[in-house]
Formats: structure tokens, sequence, C-alpha cells
């Protein structure tokens, strides 16, 4: 017995003439260095590795490597959610005394963030309509460092004057950062316009199959960067290994995913556009769209996957309506392969007053649509039949 090997010693991994063509997942929390001059090597950057999961693990840096390719950008981090990335940024970059300036439209959390949380630190926020660049120019203050834009808005599909805004800011030396999550690098690659900072909701249709909860964050500059780094390794926004793997393997499907909903989204828009009880409908390459001309010369044809439209009837329609679509997901999520339903009203931006989200232009009867890869011609017979029930009492 005395010659049996210890069952608490690791079995080394076993070698191969041959490598795995799927990524391996690496769960491994630590690692270990063979002597102490190996590991200040790697914590100085002479050597590369890996020493504790929470400062970087394989998994999220082959996910990381595959989202900077897209962004044309090297360096980049993934978090443990968007909002981490949200986080990093908002919090890793500012100091007290700073302003940030965000667009009025931002994800609500990233809105409850800036509004609520920041000045706790210290840190001064005001919003400012991302479409109107004198509007933003106004509300910018000595102190202000950073600016906060989505591509397109969250949930009304408002298309920002990036062009515009850059200048202004590369003028008064004020960092950028963009949201990208809603563009996506297939719709627009926000650093070839002069952006300093991208970040991304990966749960979102970069995964795209809403079981992996990451987020991604890459700056141009590196001492922006590590300042990012520091902050999310020292705050443990680490991502899990899992949900890296999960979310690699959906970027391999990513541009054939994209390019299937945004056709989809295209067609949705029009049909829904031509059915009684539907007060309007948001989509940036329809010509009614308010920023049709700003969104044709800066995404060309590409109207991303979103759709958001507003029916009559308010609160008790929009029940109806969601009841007679039982196929389709009622969910405050977005990115899915198969199409999901929202309703910000009572979701993402429940936490503003009724005044507030009507001068956004959300109503009781306002819906945004992530369309997905289904049949075309199934989700079109869904929606309208949906959307007859949900007049038939009005």
């Amino acid at each position: 017995m005395d010659d049996m090997p210890s069952l608490i010693r690791r079995t080394p991994w076993p070698e191969s003439a041959s490598r795995p063509v799927v990524t391996p997942i690496q769960p491994s929390v630590v690692y270990a260095s063979p002597d102490p001059d190996t590991l200040d090597a790697q914590y100085t950057g002479a050597l590369s590795g890996y020493t504790y999961a929470r400062e970087g693990h394989p998994n999220a840096t082959v996910l990381a490597q595959k989202i900077d390719g897209m962004e044309g950008v090297a360096g980049g981090m993934v978090l443990a959610s968007g909002m981490a990335a949200v986080s990093a940024v908002l919090i890793g970059l500012m100091r007290a005394g700073d302003h940030v300036l965000g667009g009025d439209q931002l994800y609500g959390r990233s809105l409850r963030m800036m509004r609520d949380d920041l000045p706790r630190l210290g840190i001064r926020t005001s919003f400012a309509d991302p479409t109107d660049c004198a509007a933003v120019e106004a509300a910018l203050q000595p102190e202000t460092r950073l600016i906060l834009l989505e591509v397109v808005s969250n949930p009304t599909l408002r298309v920002a004057d990036l062009s515009g805004i850059m200048r202004l800011a590369k003028a008064r030396g004020i960092l950028v950062a963009i949201d990208n999550t809603f563009t996506t690098p297939r719709g627009l690659r926000p650093f070839d316009l002069g952006a300093d900072i991208v970040l991304h909701s990966v749960t979102k249709i970069l995964a795209g199959h809403s079981d992996a909860t990451l987020g991604y964050v890459a700056a141009r500059e590196p001492e922006l960067r590590r300042a990012i780094y520091d902050f999310a390794v020292t705050t443990g926004m680490t991502p899990s290994p899992f949900d890296c793997w999960l979310a690699e393997r959906g970027l391999y499907t990513f541009e054939l995913r994209y390019d299937r909903a945004e056709a989809n989204a295209a067609t949705l828009a029009a049909h829904l556009a031509t059915l009684p009880g539907v007060r309007r409908v948001l989509y940036p390459t329809r010509t009614d769209h308010p920023d049709h001309n700003r969104a044709a010369a800066m995404l060309g044809a590409r109207g991303g996957h979103m759709v958001s439209f507003e029916i009559e009837g308010g609160r008790a329609a929009a029940n109806r309506l969601t009841r007679a679509a039982p196929n389709i997901p009622f969910a405050p999520t977005l990115g899915d392969v198969a199409t999901t339903l929202s309703h910000p009203a009572s979701s993402s931006h429940r936490g503003l007053t009724p005044e507030a989200r009507a001068a956004l232009g959300i109503s009781e009867g306002f819906f945004r649509v992530s369309v997905g890869v289904e049949d075309i011609a199934l989700l079109c017979r869904e929606f309208e039949t949906a959307i007859v029930q949900s007049q038939s009492d009005a």
C-alpha cells in the first residue's frame, strides 16, 4: 500500500501529439509557477502566464482576443457582465470632482449608476440628447472628463451624432466611451471613428444564446487599459471560464446570426408599419426614422436586429399583446437566437417617472423587439395576430 500514488496529488495533463479542435475549458483558479523568479517575471510582464484566475484565465483571454479582432483593437478585457464593464470604466477611470456626461437614453442600469451611484463617490453626472451635438456641447462642464454614449439608443433606437460629438470631445480633451452592444462591430467599429473606449454586454447578441453573462471593455491607450484592468481585478469582476467558453462558441456563428436577424428585423419593421393599431415603428433604415439620414451615412444598410414599435390602447393593450404571443418570450433581454419582446415602461425604464418616460417617447404601448433568426413569415404572422388581439377591446 505504501507505493500507492496519493489521490491528493494532481495528475499531469496528458501529453499529445495532436491538439483539441475545440477550446478546452480551464476552471483552475490557481496556477503553479516553478520558482519565485518565474512568478516575478510573470507579474512584471517579462513572461506570459497566469497566476490567479481573478487576474485572468485562458478562456477569458481567448474570448477577449476574438472580440479585439472584431473591434480592431488589442488588449481588451472580458468581465463578469456588461454592467461590470460599465462600472470598470465609470468608477475605474473617474475621480471625485470629475464630471461624466451620458446620453439620455442609456441602458437603464447605466442611467441608474450615473444618477444614483456615481454622485455618492463625488463624481458629478448629467445627461444630454446624443442626437443633438449642440445639446451635448451645452451640457459640457469644465470638469467633464468622459462622455458615455450608445450608438443606437435603448429602447427608442435613436442614432447618436458620433462624428460631431467625437470632434467636440477631441477638441476639449474629453474621453468618449461607446457602448456598442446594440450595433456590434458588424454594424460599426467605434474605434474607427475615434472612440477612446468601447464596451459590450457580451451576454447579448455576441454570445447569442441567453446562457452566458459577460461583459467586454477595451481602451485605445495603454494607461487607460491598465487602470480599467487594475480596478476590475481589485473589485473581483472575474468572468466565469464556462461562460467565456459558451460565448466563444457563440461567436463562431455570430455573423450568420446577426445578418439573418438583421434581415428579419427590416422585414418585420415594414410589416408592423402596415398593421392597424400600430402608431409608429422605429428602425434605423426606414425613411420615417427621425435619424434616417445620419443612420444611412454612419451605418449604411446595417439597421441591426432591434425594432421598436408603439400600439394604441396603453397598458391594457400591452397586456393583451404579450398574452396573445405565447411563443415570443416576454423578457427584458435581447440578442438571443429567438425573438424576444420587451416592454420598457415595466422593465428597463420602470425607474423613470411617467413624465420622464414620455419625454423619451416611451409610452405604456411602447415595445422593443430583439429579432431572432426564425422564419420571417412565422414572425410576421405571430406579431400580426398579437397586435390584432391587442386592439380587440380597445
